[in-house]
């Protein structure tokens, strides 16, 4: 008997797959945010740039201290974020063809004094939640809000203003099934495996402290794309 596979797995397939060049691209197809690649362009650059294989930490596991503890990036990325990648490759096999965690990764760097975007960014990000101050409160309060295990997304929108969110699991701005719809500019992990260890339950010192080793420059650059 032919196995025909769910729409719900073709569909989570193809949403991997777009959700990979926007995480690993970084937008590097002009136009719009997310119509102006051919279906073939994206799963071309997805393959090329991305594939399914799990991407080297951009860090050391302790480069994080102490926001995010050397253990718990650890277990983390070698672990929970390793079996994503492992079962999206599997996924992509039975289909003959995850997105959140690459971002994460990327999304962070070693802390720094006075960590905050500038430039463009911080001139849209004050003209859309009207400081960067109100921002944090309203970006950190998606993360702190977000009943069970999810994420809180900085995106733009079809027409490119930005916006603030949150998915729950692992659905992300660019998923169909997703409550909200744009692209992710900026993505914070609130599954409790992303702070346990060092936070237990208090995810609101977690979100907190999170912004001390927020990646503004590569958020920049994606903002830059657009």
């Amino acid at each position: 008997m032919e196995h025909k596979q769910s729409p719900g797995r073709r569909n989570f397939i193809a949403n991997s797959v777009k959700g990979s060049i926007a995480l690993g691209v970084g937008m590097s197809c002009p136009g719009s945010l997310l119509t102006a690649c051919s279906p073939s362009m994206r799963v071309g650059a997805s393959m090329a740039m991305t594939g399914f294989d799990q991407k080297p930490l951009p860090y050391k596991y302790d480069a994080l201290e102490n926001i995010i503890d050397a253990m718990t990036m650890e277990i983390h990325y070698s672990k929970h974020a390793a079996a994503y990648s492992t079962n999206l490759k599997a996924a992509a096999t039975a289909e003959g063809v995850n997105m959140n965690d690459p971002l994460f990764w990327q999304c962070m760097r070693p802390k720094q004094a006075g960590n905050a975007p500038i430039g463009n960014l911080q001139l849209a990000i004050s003209k859309a939640f009207g400081s960067f101050d109100d921002f944090k409160k309203q970006f950190g309060d998606a993360g702190k809000n977000r009943f069970g295990s999810g994420w809180a997304w900085l995106y733009a929108d079809n027409d490119k203003n930005l916006k603030i969110g949150s998915s729950a699991n692992q659905d992300n701005p660019l998923m169909d099934i997703s409550d909200i719809k744009g692209f992710p500019l900026l993505g914070l992990d609130v599954w409790e495996h992303a702070y346990y260890l060092k936070y237990q339950n208090k995810r609101a010192d977690y979100v907190d402290n999170w912004w001390n080793v927020v990646n503004w420059d590569f958020v920049q650059a994606r903002f830059d794309k657009m």
